[in-house]
């Protein structure tokens, strides 16, 4: 009962200071995922530290994630043109020439390292910026597929969880994840549809059924998306990506099923011009 209670008010502080620095502004939604990136990127690679063939700076590379999200931010909310990107490109090129005087035992081995969890975790979460801006700036800030896309995910997470507890038989992906059952991934698949009709009768400029759509979308990709954290975790033996947040593990644990789900939000909307 004490962990429930602790997880629950952590929960409920996680869902609210994200709701709110979403919807709030622009700034608020850029302070939010800068850090959002760094934790999730730190803890990731702290875990490929545990294997001590190859040693990953957690804090340098987390840094290095931010820096993409913030120059896509400056690029798709029109403040800067798009040669700011190049500055990530002056961090992808100084840490190839950094290998060359790091006399390192395997350098190749870690570039690879360091390059898998920028597109993991790094592009995934900036790519959020094209759904914040989807005319790029044309049509200014637009949190909206922001928060359709985190309540499809937060839906989906609670249906699986209690029609999964207390209906869940057939295992999922046993060798990944023996708690995730065929039951908890329909039962989330159902609570998604559900907000997903909610979200149409609050914003009917989009028809229901694309509502839908969307739900379907993300609840597949989410779900990869966990599984594929989850196998990172068996790999290195670990339970939780981190301690971050109490009760709930780590940045990464908490946000796996975004990196994903992202893609199938963003695929969808350009797919039926959907947000311009």
């Amino acid at each position: 009962m004490k962990n429930f209670t602790l997880r629950l008010l952590t929960g409920i502080v996680y869902v609210a200071t994200i709701v709110f620095c979403v919807i709030f502004s622009p700034y608020t939604f850029l302070a939010l995922f800068l850090t959002v990136i760094y934790f999730c990127l730190t803890e990731f690679y702290q875990l490929l530290n545990i294997n001590k063939e190859i040693k990953i700076n957690p804090y340098l590379h987390g840094a290095g994630g931010a820096l993409l999200f913030l120059v896509v931010f400056l690029f798709t909310s029109g403040i800067a043109g798009r040669y700011a990107l190049s500055l990530y490109l002056l961090y992808i090129v100084g840490i190839i020439v950094y290998e060359l005087y790091a006399r390192q035992k395997n350098p190749i081995a870690r570039l690879a390292s360091v390059f898998f969890g920028q597109c993991y975790i790094a592009l995934p979460l900036s790519i959020l910026n094209l759904l914040a801006f989807p005319c790029l700036c044309q049509l200014g800030y637009q949190w909206i597929w922001i928060i359709a896309l985190l309540v499809f995910i937060w839906a989906n997470d609670t249906g699986a969880y209690l029609i999964g507890v207390r209906f869940g038989k057939h295992r999922l992906w046993e060798r990944i994840s023996p708690k995730k059952s065929w039951e908890g991934f329909f039962g989330g698949l159902g609570f998604a549809i559900i907000s997903a009709f909610a979200l149409s009768h609050f914003f009917p400029q989009t028809a229901w059924y694309h509502w839908v759509g969307l739900s379907i979308g993300v609840v597949v990709f989410s779900t990869y998306g966990d599984l594929f954290e989850s196998l990172i975790k068996r790999t290195v033996e670990v339970k939780d990506s981190g301690r971050s947040l109490p009760g709930h593990g780590g940045f990464l644990d908490r946000f796996d099923s975004l990196l994903f789900a992202v893609y199938a939000m963003v695929f969808y909307l350009q797919l039926f011009a959907l947000g311009s």
